[in-house]
């Protein structure tokens, strides 16, 4: 199903590519992410803890433009991604109840490739929505007791995660850059079958689905659009091509 859709929406982004009047540019941002999760552990939902990561986002963006309201986008970002869940039980057979609570952070680092549509005014403000796929290249967890670390798990393309992650996004670009997008994945963040050295299944019934929301600076701001006060118009007809 994953694939369909992508090879869908490139058919699409190839097909319209090819109309004459067309603008194509490139733009890049940075990206400051607020992430939470749902979160299911073995049946029952839990709350996870906001996350904040400014570093390190970089998006790039090929962009292609039919005119002042319609427009295609793809190109690649790096992304650091992740949540906190303040309620993780660990095994434990010296306490009455068999385990104990501690805090994890988890996160990865991921390289991401969109597909999506923009549409409004692309000189000023509008809405855009797509599909992203991601592959995950840096692992890290830490698990804190007590408020303090105990302990560290780093990897990379780390088997404790799901090798492919994706899922669809939707934002609005305003004036002067700044842009406001939301995120959720589909997939699940973790590998269930992941199995440690002593046999231990530590993501067994653990099913979490990262949403964020972030801020983003100049991502779609092409720099005929730096001041939007001007007419599109004249850009567009000494862009075209």
């Amino acid at each position: 199903m994953k694939t369909r859709i992508t090879l869908f929406i490139l058919c699409m982004f190839l097909t319209l590519s090819g109309f004459s009047q067309t603008k194509t540019y490139f733009t890049s941002g940075g990206e400051m992410i607020f992430s939470f999760a749902n979160i299911e552990d073995h049946g029952v939902q839990e709350n996870s803890i906001v996350r904040w990561s400014p570093v390190f986002n970089f998006q790039s963006m090929y962009n292609v433009d039919f005119g002042q309201h319609v427009g295609l986008f793809t190109g690649f970002a790096i992304r650091n991604v992740g949540y906190i869940y303040g309620n993780y039980k660990v095994a434990d057979p010296s306490v009455p109840s068999g385990y104990v609570t501690v805090k994890k952070k988890f996160r990865s680092y991921n390289f991401a490739v969109p597909v999506g549509l923009k549409l409004g005014n692309l000189g000023k403000t509008f809405i855009y929505g797509g599909y992203e796929v991601e592959i995950p290249f840096h692992y890290k967890e830490k698990t804190f007791e007590d408020g303090d670390k105990t302990k560290k798990i780093t990897g990379w393309f780390s088997d404790r995660q799901e090798s492919l992650q994706h899922g669809f996004l939707v934002g609005i670009q305003f004036p002067y850059g700044t842009n406001l997008k939301f995120k959720y994945y589909m997939s699940n963040f973790h590998n269930e079958n992941f199995k440690e050295s002593n046999g231990n299944k530590p993501y067994e019934g653990l099913k979490s689905n990262i949403f964020y929301f972030s801020i983003c600076t100049n991502l779609f701001k092409d720099l005929h659009y730096s001041n939007p006060s001007k007419s599109q118009n004249a850009n567009y007809q000494a862009m075209t091509f």
